[in-house]
């Protein structure tokens, strides 16, 4: 739980607060108040106006928590100190920017500006006594763009402590009449911090409006997150950060359910399974792609289409001491130490990891950049390959299967006719041209199939041999 001084403006904020809420109170129109959800009651609070030069960006707003970390150099002086010019000018362009991408604008907030362009401020946002806005950050930026001079405010009560407040915003931004939600990743990081304060999963699943099992999935995919980036540490001191994996929910989803699905059998193909899909997903490829990575992925095709990447795993590993196992992200245990297979996927992952971590940083110089750049490339263009060639296996599989089914299902119906035949003869209802007209259909797509079973079949079975001859017949 993040939790900082306070402003320098912070007295001088209090005291201009305290004299705004005294005015609304003793004046003779009906003061307005804002009511927020706290430790289960309402809480009604007094709102004012309160001039946007004087109110602080909240550095702990979960809005751009997994966004801090986009620029090192900033982030270090917003832990420092998250109320200089430079920290709460950082923060603005957070709050602007896309949650995958915080240099482009995000059009969410593009969309908020016109609003407020054209029509007022509507409901007022929320900040302590000391001007630090604890809901409404984004709206503030806006009017800041707009060159408007206040912002209205509820002003939670005197004695509210950072816990407070991050649970105040919390229990705001899970309303069902939340008009902006929390980015993919923020949402996650704000699961576990209700976590680590010791609450139970089906409480926080409650909260968040989702089953217990998608909690427990939600924590699994973070622990993997985190784990990446640690294992994405360069020795020029590039790393990803949580921002990096923006964009990949579904993809991350259905990591863990295919996860679960093959770890029921095997840890280690599911190490294998997880490694090969991380290492696709760092290299940007959709759901639809890597849906196809299964048990024996690497073996058929990645490390034939990564040679120069397996190797480079293979040499690294030599003489290496194995690990002392795989810790399972989100659980307390580990298991036995993986095989060379799962040793040489983490080998390939990490390389790619710290890759695209190099490409991404802004402190390392251009060559090394370039260099990373190029790698990335290649690796990319060797996954592509070795998904293609598991696509195009998996259709023929499916067509395989699908041919078999067909006739399954023509058999099906053939046995039904058998007793529509007994049927129709026993009452002597049978329209006997209909039939023979039926029956040289029949005889005309058996002929079809067995031209083209003679001329694909390699190995010819006893069913193939008959089809020929009953066709030659």
């Amino acid at each position: 739980m993040l939790a900082f001084a306070l402003p320098p403006k912070g007295p001088e904020n209090t005291e201009f607060v305290a004299r705004r809420l005294r005015e609304s109170t003793e004046g003779d129109g009906i003061s307005e108040t804002v009511t927020v959800e706290w430790n289960g009651r309402p809480l009604h609070v007094g709102v004012i106006d309160m001039p946007l030069r004087d109110v602080y960006y909240n550095p702990a707003t979960h809005r751009i928590r997994a966004q801090r970390d986009h620029d090192p150099h900033l982030a270090r002086g917003l832990e420092s100190d998250p109320w200089s010019v430079e920290s709460q000018a950082y923060l603005d362009r957070l709050l602007r920017g896309k949650p995958a991408n915080p240099d482009e604008t995000d059009p969410d907030f593009e969309a908020l500006l016109e609003s407020l362009r054209s029509v007022d401020q509507q409901e007022p946002g929320l900040m302590t006594h000391e001007g630090i806005l604890v809901n409404g950050n984004t709206r503030a930026a806006a009017l800041r763009r707009l060159g408007r001079a206040s912002i209205r405010v509820g002003v939670l009560p005197l004695s509210f402590t950072w816990d407070d407040i991050n649970a105040v915003e919390l229990t705001l931004q899970l309303r069902p009449d939340k008009r902006r939600d929390y980015s993919y990743i923020n949402r996650l990081i704000a699961m576990e911090e209700q976590e680590l304060m010791g609450r139970e999963g089906a409480d926080i699943a409650r909260d968040f409006h989702i089953q217990l099992k998608t909690f427990r999935q939600e924590r699994w995919i973070l622990g993997v997150i985190r784990d990446m980036i640690e294992r994405s540490v360069t020795p020029e001191g590039a790393q990803l950060g949580l921002s990096d994996f923006e964009g990949h929910q579904e993809n991350l989803k259905e990591l863990h359910r295919t996860y679960e699905k093959v770890r029921a059998s095997s840890q280690e193909q599911a190490e294998r399974v997880k490694e090969n899909r991380i290492a696709a997903i760092i290299l940007d490829f959709a759901k639809t792609k890597t849906r196809v990575i299964g048990e024996d992925f690497q073996g058929a095709y990645l490390e034939e289409s990564l040679p120069t990447l397996f190797e480079a795993a293979g040499s690294s590993g030599k003489g290496a001491a194995e690990p002392a196992g795989i810790s399972i992200p989100g659980l307390s245990v580990a298991v036995t130490p993986p095989s060379d297979p799962v040793l040489r996927a983490r080998a390939v992952t990490d390389q790619i990891l710290q890759a695209r971590a190099t490409w991404s940083s802004r402190n390392v110089p251009d060559t090394v950049r370039e260099a990373a750049q190029r790698e990335i490339a290649e690796a990319r263009m060797g996954m592509r390959r070795a998904l293609d060639a598991a696509e195009r296996d998996d259709r023929l599989r499916k067509v395989r299967q699908t041919t078999a089914e067909r006739l399954d299902d023509a058999r099906a119906s053939i046995d039904q006719s058998v007793s529509d035949l007994v049927q129709a003869l026993g009452s002597n209802s049978l329209d006997e041209a209909s039939f023979d007209s039926a029956l040289l259909r029949v005889r005309s797509s058996l002929a079809k199939l067995a031209r083209q079973a003679s001329r694909g079949v390699s190995t010819r079975g006893e069913g193939v041999s008959w089809l020929i001859k009953a066709s030659e017949d």
